[in-house]
């Protein structure tokens, strides 16, 4: 939901996803004169109670406490909200010194927050980040040595407990479940599914059984819920890896919801790395993935299913379709991936996405050049094709990172804490989703995601899935939200592994005087586009 407001010269762009609300602000000439900041509250319109949205910055001279209270920048988010929760935000100017202080007039905006639970698209992020919070919150313990599984709950944020009750759906011979798994060794998920068959309801899992496959790990894991053998089918045929990680729910035998995205089957994929999973309750989306899992039951060559996906899932030509597109993997050639690439390049305010494995040559020849869009660019690591793009000037970049001792004395840090990761991951340790988003503010944003990693491989290869969805404001705000939170949260870890290298935006205190908004108005840097973005 996108709500806006404005009073004095001041306005006020509200964005809510189901975890995330993003407060965007803008000012006049006249609004922007003697600017020392903004006050920014949240209020839960149910229970009455009122925080301030706090920042970490005190002015050098005589800092004092409450000085975290003001925010210096035209972004910023509440990554504190609870989802279908109303609340009430409000953006309070003030003026003048750090001596002499005034508020101008408040802004004040209700809004909702999406609910996961209902509609046609229910999305859930985990937390994906061990940063200061984790590090108060559980000492940088591991999650295994917390009580009652509270740092599990907490890095869940939600996703666990979706992805059970969704299999948990499947109660009595009218239900049944297919699904087709890549990673598959997290044992509450197997028994889950176990439990289901016990119901009555018909369950059958297509797993990853090639050589390159994890099926060691499998077995392990299901080895521990006897009786969940006799519901597997192998998939041993020559597509290089069964990438796949969703769940079909029948009821009757009609297709009617369908949990995809990101999210392997494991501890490591839905505690750790930053992962979707994303529920589409629309039976005509639901069948198609019914009869892929169909075709892949029958465990095909990929000479036989490539031109099958093709078929039934063939690429765009020009906009994608209003609605919900999927596209299924692998296909004899590499046009969707194509096509992905010309949505980054015809976008005409910005773009952002993810990526586990670098970047894709296509993306790569496409981002290598400038235009007046704005992308973001959330990696793993860089990559090979890294310095093809990495230095555009409408690119902006961050990576996986975490603060280590060092870097929090270096640039003092003040309260701050060394940040560890939970050791969840081997591979992928920060960020394993795949998604884009294009014009994602406009009201005809084109969302992209599911299993794929925007490859040749995951194109060709692979068995994958993903969803291209057009038109929805309310899904993507979701995305957006959640991607601006992991963005940021990486984008100053690595501003602070390189000691500060925008030293204008990431200074060590607040500026003390309306100087902290020149590089917001000074056009052509990106934090200028930023602020025209989302106002």
């Amino acid at each position: 939901m996108r709500l806006r407001n404005n009073t004095n010269g001041v306005s006020l762009h509200v964005i809510a996803g189901t975890h995330v609300v993003l407060l965007c602000l803008d000012v006049d000439v006249t609004a922007r004169k003697e600017l020392l900041g903004f006050t920014l509250r949240r209020k839960d319109v149910s229970s009455g109670k009122e925080i301030i949205l706090k920042g970490f910055k005190e002015f050098e001279k005589e800092g004092k406490k409450d000085d975290v209270n003001i925010i210096q920048a035209f972004l910023w988010g509440d990554y504190t909200a609870n989802p279908n929760t109303n609340y009430e935000y409000s953006a309070t100017p003030v003026y003048g010194t750090p001596e002499n202080m005034k508020n101008g007039d408040a802004i004040t905006i209700k809004i909702k927050t999406e609910d996961p639970n209902s509609g046609t698209h229910g999305v859930f992020f985990n937390r994906g980040t061990v940063g200061q919070a984790y590090a108060k919150k559980f000492d940088n313990k591991s999650p295994d040595k917390i009580p009652n599984n509270e740092a599990y709950k907490w890095l869940s944020r939600g996703l666990e407990e979706a992805l059970i009750a969704f299999i948990g759906e499947a109660k009595g011979e009218d239900y049944s479940l297919r699904v087709a798994a890549y990673e598959f060794d997290h044992v509450p998920v197997i028994q889950a599914l176990y439990n289901a068959s016990q119901t009555g309801a018909d369950v059958k899992i297509v797993y990853d059984r090639s050589k390159r496959g994890p099926w060691e790990s499998t077995d392990n894991a299901t080895a521990k819920v006897p009786g969940i053998e006799k519901l597997m089918i192998p998939r041993s045929a020559n597509s290089s890896i069964k990438h796949n990680k969703y769940i079909v729910l029948l009821y009757k035998g009609e297709p009617k919801e369908v949990w995809m995205g990101s999210t392997n089957f494991t501890k490591g994929g839905i505690f750790g790395q930053s992962n979707v999973g994303h529920i589409v309750r629309d039976s005509k989306v639901a069948s198609d993935y019914f009869k892929y899992w169909t075709r892949l039951s029958q465990n095909p060559e990929m000479k036989e299913i490539r031109p099958e996906n093709d078929k039934h899932t063939p690429t765009p030509t020009g906009k994608a379709n209003k609605g919900i597109t999927p596209i299924f993997s692998p296909r004899e050639d590499l046009s969707v991936l194509e096509w992905y690439s010309r949505q980054i390049k015809e976008a005409t305010k910005s773009i952002g996405f993810t990526a586990a494995f670098g970047v894709n040559q296509d993306f790569a020849d496409v981002m290598s050049k400038e235009d007046k869009s704005l992308r973001y660019i959330l990696l793993e690591h860089e990559g090979k094709t890294f310095d093809t793009f990495k230095d555009v000037k409408n690119n902006r970049i961050a990576l996986g990172a975490i603060l280590n001792e060092h870097e929090i004395e270096e640039e003092s840090l003040k309260g701050w804490e060394e940040e560890h990761l939970t050791n969840l991951n081997v591979h992928v340790k920060y960020l394993h989703t795949k998604y884009l988003f294009i014009d994602p503010l406009t009201d005809d944003p084109t969302l992209i995601t599911g299993s794929a990693n925007f490859s040749e491989a995951s194109t060709k290869n692979n068995d994958e899935n993903m969803i291209i969805i057009r038109g929805n404001t309310e899904v993507v705000d979701i995305y957006l939200t959640e991607f601006n939170r992991l963005f940021n949260h990486y984008e100053f870890r690595n501003q602070m592994a390189n000691h500060g290298l925008d030293e204008v935006y990431f200074s060590d205190y607040l500026s003390v005087d309306d100087s902290w908004t020149d590089i917001h108005f000074k056009e052509g840097t990106q934090h200028y586009m930023e602020r025209e973005l989302y106002k």
